[in-house]
């Protein structure tokens, strides 16, 4: 009987709410669940300072201890690997588990996929998941994005008010869509179960990134791909800055202005002079998406490669 292994760090619920549909469809298998957390946590709903607090550590990819674990077996046919994206990286407890010896030891050799549901933006994250698979001799065979479908501000809107207040349900001011992944596509991922029990039963995952992307399970805005390979420029920077500064607090607090300005004033700008010049850059947009939805990752690699691990 072949053996799945879900890895995964959820912190409102929303990804575990994913993975159980995605799930669904799969049958005659044995699935074992390891959820992943640091022996320090992080509260949900955030607070402030919490939130703030956790840049730094998570963009430079700073691992963290981790509650220890045990698991019924090593020998796992496959392994869904679900992750949060937190300020353009994976979360801090799945980076932590990445690089762990405990993680590496269970990954390698393994094939693997990728799941997250992000507000909009996850192509960073997962280059750096990619990168830190690759170091655990993983194999990764597949990859769901899914993310809020609703515009790029209104879901800043709806998205703080679900990780400061904890309700994902509660629409601000009455007037606001419910936050995060919607419930259709969080139903929907059982669409993708049923892919991957077809790859599985073979043991042959070729082809599959394909059948993902043509079914709706990577949700690609070509805009924002460009606005992420700046902030994360900008945002490399700024951890370096504040990552063992002694004026920490204080600059978590310019860092929270400039991410304030940044969103409500950069971006829109950002996306005016994106369209203006779309048509010069058509090719290469078309070529960045083909590369972040289905490509493999040596092509990644040779790009990305600055990347730390």
């Amino acid at each position: 009987m072949k053996r799945i292994l879900v890895a995964y760090y959820s912190q409102s619920g929303q990804l575990k709410e994913i993975i159980d549909s995605l799930l669904q469809p799969i049958e005659g298998v044995v699935v074992d669940y390891l959820a992943i957390d640091t022996i320090e946590g992080f509260p949900f709903p955030w607070t402030d300072e919490a939130f703030f607090g956790a840049f730094p550590e998570s963009f430079l990819q700073i691992a963290q201890p981790l509650q220890p674990f045990e698991l019924p077996s090593d020998n796992y046919d496959l392994v869904i690997l679900g992750y949060q994206v937190w300020y353009l990286s994976p979360s801090i407890p799945i980076n932590s588990f990445l690089r762990s010896e405990a993680g590496r030891k269970l990954l390698r050799d393994k094939p693997v996929i990728t799941i997250s549901g992000t507000r909009n933006m996850w192509v960073m994250a997962q280059e750096k998941v990619k990168l830190l698979l690759a170091n655990c001799g993983a194999h990764l065979v597949g990859n769901i994005a899914l993310t809020d479908r609703h515009h790029n501000h209104i879901s800043v809107i709806t998205i703080v008010q679900w990780l400061f207040s904890g309700d994902k349900n509660r629409r601000y001011l009455g007037i606001f869509p419910k936050a995060g992944v919607s419930a259709k596509d969080i139903q929907g991922a059982s669409v993708y179960g049923k892919l991957i029990a077809a790859h599985l039963l073979t043991g042959n995952y070729t082809g599959l990134q394909g059948e993902i992307v043509a079914n709706g399970g990577v949700h690609y805005r070509r805009f924002l791909i460009s606005a992420e390979k700046k902030a994360n420029r900008l945002f490399g920077i700024w951890a370096k800055m504040i990552y063992g500064s002694k004026r920490r607090k204080l600059l978590l607090k310019c860092f929270h202005y400039y991410l304030y300005i940044a969103i409500w004033v950069l971006m829109p700008v950002v996306w005016l002079l994106y369209w203006l010049t779309y048509p010069l850059f058509f090719w290469k947009v078309e070529r960045d998406k083909k590369k972040f939805t289905i490509d493999n990752l040596q092509l990644i690699i040779k790009e990305y490669g600055r990347y730390r691990i």
